[in-house]
């Protein structure tokens, strides 16, 4: 390969980088892929780590030792989390988006690459996930922002299933009550799918009471998985107690007025102040 300019080793370095968020990439790598010395590389570094910062565009890492190396962590400011939580309340807030029985259409929104994208970020700066094994989902409409966490925070996504799949091998299903609807529902997972003793992050696109997250937990048991947090992208105000006490929500839904078509939604206070 040619000999690459600064710019060009830099820009090809950003893109790396930030494709696999979380990876570390030796300098060794970077030697051989750009034909540069291990100094050339490690200037470049500081250039992409100071550019970085100074635009808060995520956090670069490095690494000393025999090898060294070099990662990129996806990390939002609050003034960023209030810049893409305000986008979406504003978009959820609109009045045609009542559905019959006073349920919320949302599915263009966790099905919009760009918003799914940015909030996949927005959860990766609220968890420490430094000996997380598994980001952990319920199938349907969680597993778009489920794959976008897990994106942002390099590890595998396991989704739990409504009902057993052939493919999925053998199979640990238990029986949880809906919080919401106080139905019983069932969830199934593959005996193969979870590591004893994981350390796992439960992500979900909507909680009303918690039933669904609580039978979650309840499956990692039969894992011996560790839960170590629980994100939701929207939480209902009401009921203000749920079935699990742990949890972050990045939008909170106060209030659908069908009759009057309003939609109460805004960001959570705590991660925009």
């Amino acid at each position: 390969m040619r000999k690459l300019k600064r710019n060009e080793r830099i820009a090809a370095m950003v893109k790396i980088l930030s494709d696999q968020p979380n990876k570390i990439f030796t300098l060794n790598f970077f030697t051989e892929k750009f034909n540069s010395a291990k100094s050339t590389i490690s200037e470049d570094i500081v250039v992409v780590k100071q550019t970085m910062e100074k635009m808060e565009l995520g956090r670069i890492e490095t690494f000393s030792g025999a090898a060294g190396g070099v990662k990129f962590i996806p990390q939002t400011t609050i003034e960023q989390n209030k810049e893409i939580l305000n986008e979406i309340a504003i978009k959820l807030s609109e009045g045609e988006r009542i559905l019959p029985g006073g349920f919320m259409y949302m599915t263009d929104v966790i099905y919009s690459p760009h918003i799914i994208h940015r909030i996949g970020e927005v959860f990766a700066s609220q968890f420490n996930y430094k000996n997380v094994d598994y980001i952990i989902t319920v199938e349907t409409k969680g597993i778009p922002l489920a794959f976008m966490v897990a994106k942002a925070m390099n590890l595998p996504l396991v989704i739990l299933r409504r009902d057993n799949k052939v493919t999925e091998g053998s199979t640990v299903s238990i029986n949880y009550v809906s919080g919401s609807s106080g139905k019983l529902q069932r969830m199934s997972l593959s005996r193969r799918a979870i590591k004893p003793g994981a350390r796992v992050i439960i992500i979900d696109d909507f909680m009303k009471a918690g039933g669904t997250a609580k039978g979650t937990i309840d499956m990692m048991r039969e894992f011996d998985a560790h839960v170590e947090g629980v994100g939701v992208l929207i939480a209902t105000k009401e009921p203000e107690v749920k079935l699990i006490n742990d949890y972050i929500s990045l939008l909170v839904l106060e209030e659908v007025k069908e009759k009057d078509q309003v939609i109460n939604i805004y960001p959570n206070p705590k991660l925009i102040s």
